[in-house]
This record gives structure tokens, C-alpha cells and sequence, in this order.
């Protein structure tokens, strides 16, 4: 019998033949707009194509997290989770028509995760042309609340509230191929406010401006003495203020974000940073507020790992290379609870989180075999076994 990995070029074959398939759920999900919070619409066409492909079972959790699961041959085994977000970083007021040309598929939120939406609600047709049968039940969970603010809610509450083990998982996201996660880096979001009475009694010439106090704090933020090891840093990711020209601007936010390989650290990091904007705060006179967004804690699975392994050699099977990195996905939370789980990307684009985002078509076929192929892992064992 033929191992996962001796079949992967007849994967990438039968998945070419369904194209069209792929490409309709993944414009159908794609053109509906499903804002962190707002994903009900997405939610509920993720569960439609879940009941015509014939899942044994589709339901949502007690947080509304659309699941479909089917159903394995061994009952003595725990299911395996197959996962990607349901929420984009676009509102509804965005231009959800996608663009299908011959070799890309374009439009907001189609690397981030569109596809990986797309390809997770295709799954149990995808195995049903592939004759696939597993030991474990799958379980396909479309999560939401996951990004900025959503703080990973959704899968959160979702393994909080499983009622069984989990045997591994599989994280789907859309870009980039060849991607293989699995540790994750402690982090803390920040949103940081700085605020002015439009009423203030200071003359116009000595009124504080909002924008200058935000780049005092990121001066005095830069200023820290961040630590080689554990690595460490602070990303200032997004910044804003101001009404127009020729006004000083009476609020600005600046958005950033703490990561380190210990959670110490991080921790250690943001006291400091705590401390920048109480003092800028009593300096300037302003009201300065800081906001925790989002947080994760440092976890990994070690590089020996047989899922972390067994991944790596599909993906070089497929002719890529191996990339890893820190991930502050729905990944942290599985290998938080100890369930060992890797990220994989579906296939290659541009411009992930513009509204012009755009997702090669052709990769998609071996991005899509990788998955499977990892699945097939988990259900032959390579989660099974305690790791020295």
C-alpha cells in the first residue's frame, strides 16, 4: 500500500480536476463580508457547503463557531481538528467582488483567509475524490473572532468546551506555501490613546499636539534596552491622528505589539512600556490610555517532533521548502493546551492584507495535497507518541 507521501503527486492530479470546485466555494466565501464580530453571514454559507458536501454532522459550538464533522472508523480515537478563521480585517464596506482570471483569484481578504475558508469547506468532497477514509473523526471548524480584537475567542472557547482529547491539528491559512508554524511567541496587542479636551485653558501656542506626544512615547519606547536572547521586540504596526493641516491634532493612536520568546519578557517589556505612558501622561498633561487588544503565551512543539518532521518531508515531496516562524494564531492555543498542531499555508500571492490581495491558483493544488497528506499523518500515528 502506497504511503501519504508516495501518493502526493496523484493528490495534486485529482485536486487539479476539481478546480472548479475549489475556485466557486472559495469566491462564494470570499464576496461575503464577515468582519471580526460580524461573521454570522460567512458562518452560515460555511455550513451550507459543509450540509451539500454530506458531512456526518454540522452544527456550531455554544460561541457560534460552525463545525462539520465526519466521522472515522475507530471509535476508540480522538478526532482530528482541521481549523481556519472565518473573520478578515475588511468591513462590509469594502468591494467584495472577486476577480477570477486565468492564474489568480483577486479581492479583500482572499490570502487572509478566503481561501483557507474556500479549501476547509471543500475538505470532505476532497476526500471523497480521493477515497480517503480515516481512523479519527475530522472535525472542520470555521472559527471566528480570531483576529485583533476577536483575541482568538473562538477557538478558544471552542477547546475549552470539547468534551474529549484531540489526537492533532491542522491550522489552514492562505498565504504562504511552503509555510510550516508550529511555535508560537508571546505577545501582548496595545492600542495606545492619547486624548485632549477641545476646551483646554492652555493658549494655542503651549497646547500639547497629540501626534508629536504618540512619537515622544515611541522615541522613549525605542530607547529600551530589548534583550538578543530571549528575543525580543516591540512592533509599532499602526499609527493615526489629526483632523487636517492646519490643526493641532487633539487625539492620536498608536497600535503596537510586544513579542519575545518568554512570556516573562513580554511581560517585563509592557510594565515599561506602562511606565512611558503614565509619565508622558503627568509631562504633557494629557489623557494618555493604553489598551491591551490581544495576548498569547510562548509555546512550541520541538523540531523533532514526528508532526513537526513528517510535515517538513511532505512539504519537500512537493518540490517547496520548508519556511517556519513564530505564529500568534489559532496555533498558540492549540499547543497551549498541549494538543500538537503545525500551520500550513495553501498557496502564494501579493498584497495579503489590501483590499487588491491576490492568491495563485496553481500552487493551490500542492498546497492543498500538503494538508491532506498531514492529515493522513495525524490519523497514521505521528501525534500519538510522548516526545523525549
Amino acid at each position: 500500500m502506497q504511503t501519504y507521501i508516495e501518493r502526493l503527486p496523484r493528490f495534486v492530479e485529482t485536486l487539479q480536476s476539481i478546480r472548479d470546485t475549489l475556485i466557486t466555494n472559495i469566491v462564494l466565501i470570499g464576496q461575503t463580508p464577515s468582519p471580526t464580530f460580524k461573521e454570522k453571514r460567512r458562518t452560515q454559507l460555511f455550513m451550507d457547503r459543509l450540509a451539500d458536501f454530506q458531512v456526518d454532522e454540522c452544527t456550531t459550538d455554544g460561541y457560534r463557531n460552525p463545525i462539520g464533522i465526519i466521522r472515522g472508523t475507530a471509535r476508540n480515537q480522538p478526532p482530528i481538528f482541521v481549523v481556519a478563521h472565518l473573520d478578515t480585517f475588511f468591513s462590509g464596506d469594502s468591494d467584495f467582488n472577486y476577480t477570477v482570471n486565468q492564474d489568480t483569484i483577486q479581492g479583500p481578504g482572499i490570502a487572509d483567509n478566503s481561501v483557507g475558508v474556500g479549501v476547509l469547506a471543500t475538505l470532505p468532497e476532497i476526500f471523497r475524490r480521493l477515497d480517503l477514509h480515516f481512523e479519527s473523526d475530522i472535525v472542520l471548524a470555521g472559527v471566528i473572532q480570531s483576529m485583533g480584537k476577536g483575541n482568538l475567542r473562538g477557538i478558544r472557547h471552542l477547546l475549552k468546551t470539547w468534551s474529549t482529547p484531540i489526537r492533532g491539528a491542522v491550522v489552514i491559512e492562505g498565504a504562504e506555501i511552503g509555510r510550516l508554524d508550529y511555535y508560537s511567541a508571546g505577545m501582548i496587542r496595545v492600542e495606545i490613546e492619547c486624548r485632549m479636551e477641545t476646551d483646554d485653558a492652555r493658549e494655542p501656542l503651549f497646547r500639547p499636539n497629540a501626534i508629536l506626544v504618540i512619537n515622544d512615547i515611541i522615541n522613549r519606547i525605542l530607547q529600551l534596552r530589548l534583550p538578543q536572547r530571549p528575543r525580543s521586540r516591540v512592533i509599532f504596526g499602526k499609527i493615526d491622528g489629526g483632523f487636517k493641516h492646519g490643526l493641532i491634532a487633539y487625539d492620536a493612536t498608536l497600535g503596537l505589539e510586544i513579542q519575545s520568546d518568554t512570556d516573562a519578557m513580554v511581560k517585563s517589556i509592557y510594565k515599561d512600556i506602562v511606565d512611558i505612558v503614565e509619565g508622558a501622561s503627568h509631562e504633557y498633561g494629557v489623557n494618555l490610555k493604553m489598551n491591551t487588544i490581544s495576548n498569547v503565551g510562548a509555546c512550541n512543539l520541538k523540531y523533532n517532533h514526528p508532526l513537526v518532521k513528517r510535515a517538513g518531508e511532505i512539504i519537500h515531496r512537493l518540490g517547496l521548502k520548508p519556511v517556519s516562524a513564530h505564529s500568534e494564531s489559532e496555533l498558540s492555543i492549540f499547543l497551549s493546551r498541549n494538543i500538537p498542531a503545525v500551520t500550513l499555508g495553501i498557496s502564494r500571492g501579493e498584497n495579503h492584507h489590501l483590499e487588491n490581495a491576490t492568491i495563485e491558483i496553481e500552487p493551490m493544488f500542492r498546497g492543498i495535497a500538503q494538508i491532506v497528506a498531514t492529515i493522513m499523518a495525524i490519523d497514521s500515528g505521528v501525534c500519538d507518541e510522548p516526545v523525549a
